[in-house]
């Protein structure tokens, strides 16, 4: 991180099937605006991949979403 531009936070997603990591577009000034869009992404997952057909497997969606902290660190969000 330099003095004239702070770190920013970002989203990555998850695919499990293929257990790959793939970019989400996107930085955020805060952990609640990252949060927030992170959420807003798995709900349109939800939609895309439904629970009782995501991958032909029971038990849920196949991708996740993640928030990488500014320091690299991160957390997934919904799960």
């Amino acid at each position: 991180m330099t003095k004239n531009r702070p770190s920013r936070w970002r989203l990555i997603g998850f695919d499990t099937f293929s257990s790959e990591e793939y970019s989400l577009v996107g930085t955020y000034r805060d952990e609640s605006a990252a949060t927030e869009t992170a959420l807003k992404r798995l709900e349109n997952l939800k939609k895309t991949q439904p629970d009782n057909e995501s991958g032909g497997q029971k038990g849920g969606i196949q991708d996740q979403v993640w928030v990488i902290r500014p320091d690299g660190s991160k957390f997934r969000v919904g799960g």
